[in-house]
């Protein structure tokens, strides 16, 4: 599923599909390693331009801009999934694409992600596909209430998707399935929502992140926790599972496998992110190597050791409406870590930052967090 075949040196040229928060801090890493870093996105003074070498402007699916990164890197990366997997194919000739395009195309589509999750033999929710109301019909007989109808395509941070409870919110669904083919998901009654970030090299090199615990807030993560306060027997089953995917997959590059916690401790796959992800930010600093560097490492070829947790950590984001609230408290607290994008306009709900605390006391911390109040402010910007 790639074409990584030898170690790609410092001085070498990487290219990054998507100019966002993660492509920042990936292009941070590649350039403390000694790479050159180049952008395409479609953004002028992105946040990871703001730190590369260069910047293409350009949209994502411009096949004239992307076989010009193309042609001035030696590899190729991406930030997010929604990049033109078309186009991708076009330049592979051209550049090493050490992650490949199937990945990509697996985890852009909800029915082949979960279709790949089952032949993969792990622990998935309950799934039809829905192309039509009779469909939508059926699936719910199927499945029962409650379930969620999900885009198969587009959505993130809850976006694209409803939770049905009963018959008569079916109409409602209509216009949802007119405009995109759906997945029907059965409702996982769960304990808690973990993660694990896996890293390969492309050459059967697998390590993985110390298993974090997310906390969301209007279906956007709000804290990681890590460690998960979770059986350790828990933390190994699931570090299992994201290797096991990682493996089928032979992966290059940095994984995100979002999972459920049941009570009754069964481990259930909810979805995959192909790139660095939100709840492993605190590894910057709670880590011997972050996400970013340890995914510069997997694209570029380089063996791959475990990263050790250095301290426990919360990491929580800061999104439009808490921004402003963030800057008056920075004097007050010498030891959060505060991480700002650059993003020009920040809006409710759009991630500007996070904030990453080393911690002795997790219950501790997060009672501190509450206590600034800051993260009470929903959905309004002062």
């Amino acid at each position: 599923m790639n074409n990584l075949t030898k170690v790609i040196f410092p001085e070498s040229v990487i290219g990054i599909v998507g100019g966002g928060q993660l492509g920042q801090m990936m292009a941070m890493s590649a350039k403390e390693m000694g790479y050159v870093v180049g952008v395409l996105d479609p953004a002028e003074n992105c946040p990871a331009a703001q730190v590369s070498d260069w910047h293409i402007q350009a949209d994502y699916d411009d096949k004239k801009a992307l076989k010009e990164l193309a042609d001035n890197c030696d590899v190729l990366t991406y930030e997010f999934e929604n990049v033109d997997v078309s186009a991708l194919e076009q330049v592979k000739d051209d550049v090493l694409l050490p992650q490949g395009t199937q990945l990509l195309s697996i985890t852009q589509n909800r029915v082949r992600e979960k279709n790949f999750l089952s032949e993969a033999q792990v622990l998935i929710a309950p799934f039809v596909e829905v192309n039509n109301f009779e469909d939508l019909v059926d699936g719910v007989v199927k499945i029962g209430f409650p379930c969620v109808l999900k885009t198969a395509s587009g959505g993130y941070d809850g976006k694209g998707q409803q939770v049905l409870r009963e018959k008569s919110q079916l109409e409602d669904c209509r216009k949802m399935i007119a405009s995109s083919p759906c997945v029907l998901e059965a409702w996982l009654d769960f304990e808690k929502e973990i993660s694990v970030l896996v890293c390969g090299n492309g050459q059967n090199d697998y390590v993985t992140l110390t298993v974090g615990e997310n906390i969301h807030r209007n279906n956007i993560l709000h804290e990681t926790i890590v460690p998960a306060d979770i059986q350790s027997e828990i933390a190994e089953k699931s570090q299992k599972i994201a290797l096991k995917i990682a493996r089928a997959l032979n992966l290059a590059g940095i994984l995100a496998v979002e999972m459920f916690l049941t009570e009754e401790g069964e481990i259930y796959v909810n979805e995959l992110a192909p790139r660095p992800h939100n709840s492993g930010h605190h590894s910057i600093e709670s880590c011997s190597m972050s996400q970013f560097d340890l995914h510069i490492r997997g694209v570029c070829g380089y063996p791959l050791s475990s990263p050790r947790l250095l301290s426990s950590a919360v990491m929580v984001n800061i999104l439009g409406e808490h921004l402003d609230a963030t800057y008056k408290i920075i004097p007050e607290k010498a030891d959060w870590h505060f991480h700002y994008y650059g993003k020009k306009e920040a809006k409710v709900g759009r991630k500007m930052g996070h904030i990453t605390i080393l911690t002795d006391d997790t219950a501790h911390t997060l009672r501190e967090i509450k206590a600034t109040k800051i993260w009470d402010r929903q959905g309004r910007i002062k």
